[in-house]
């Protein structure tokens, strides 16, 4: 299960996400927001991130106008590691090497087609499992 979350900013990727996740099965829970009025992205990424962060949810993809607010908010709550991509070779190197539970990507910036091939990524990469990948992520984690 796939955590969704987005300020108005992020709305309108978020529905091509959505009609992404829909073509392929894949099964979400949507937190909001549900319209382009506007919100505070905290909100929805605090949400998406105790969804994740307690099990309800594998992961979470999050989605404001640039995708930093709502990944910083998200990087609060204990347990998260939310990676702000942009690009299709981040998404699989976080998820390789930061066993990153949360994709943050910004709604203004980043275009429908890359974005999708971002999520794809990013959902389809397993962590490495490597040693020393394993040590940093517990260095983070304390």
């Amino acid at each position: 299960m796939i955590a969704l979350g987005c300020d108005h900013g992020g709305y309108a990727l978020m529905k091509e996400v959505i009609a992404y996740l829909d073509a392929n099965n894949i099964a979400y829970k949507n937190f909001g927001t549900f319209s382009e009025e506007s919100v505070d992205y905290p909100v929805y990424a605090k949400a998406v991130a105790h969804a994740v962060a307690n099990g309800e949810c594998e992961k979470g993809i999050l989605i404001c106008g640039t995708g930093i607010g709502i990944s910083i908010a998200a990087n609060k709550v204990k347990g998260i590691r939310a990676a702000l991509c942009g690009d299709v070779f981040s998404a699989k190197a976080t998820r390789e090497h930061n066993d990153a539970n949360i994709l943050a990507m910004g709604g203004r910036v980043t275009g429908v087609g890359l974005a999708l091939e971002i999520v794809k990524a990013f959902l389809e990469t397993p962590f490495s499992n490597d040693e020393r990948h394993i040590r940093r992520i517990q260095q983070i984690e304390d």
